[in-house]
């Protein structure tokens, strides 16, 4: 008889689950990804957010979701903006049936506030705010 404890392997910690919350009604079949084309060194030709907006129809990108992330920051928030946060994420859950992490609630966040950012630009909720707020994070004389 062994002395080691029976464990489950990696497969079995890192498998896929599904959850109600997660099977969400399809909308549209998704795009092709299209082929990026290549610049000449090896590496695709330019990512940026107006590609991304181009190729997608115009319409705007959602966050990426429950998926591997390859790039990671480091944000600091007040206490008042973390109770705020938490208590978002518990109405979704209570009220709308979403069950979101954090990281998804700022992820969706952030995809919606860029893509009213490439429709809009000047007149964009994130220009109008980060004119109010100044650029120190201060409250600016107005």
């Amino acid at each position: 008889m062994s002395r080691r404890a029976s464990l489950p392997g990696a497969s079995e910690l890192f498998r896929i689950t599904s959850s109600p919350a997660l099977d969400l009604p399809p909308q549209a079949p998704p795009a092709p990804p299209a082929e990026p084309a290549e610049n000449g060194n090896g590496k695709p030709a330019g990512n940026g957010r107006k590609e991304q907006l181009a190729r997608s129809g115009g319409v705007a990108p959602h966050g990426s979701g429950r998926t591997k992330h390859d790039a990671k920051i480091t944000v600091y928030v007040s206490g008042d903006e973390l109770l705020a946060m938490e208590q978002a994420r518990l109405t979704l859950r209570a009220k709308h049936d979403l069950v979101v992490d954090r990281g998804r609630l700022v992820r969706e966040a952030v995809a919606v506030l860029l893509a009213d950012f490439d429709q809009n630009g000047e007149e964009s909720v994130l220009v109008q705010r980060l004119r109010v707020v100044g650029s120190d994070g201060g409250e600016t004389e107005g």
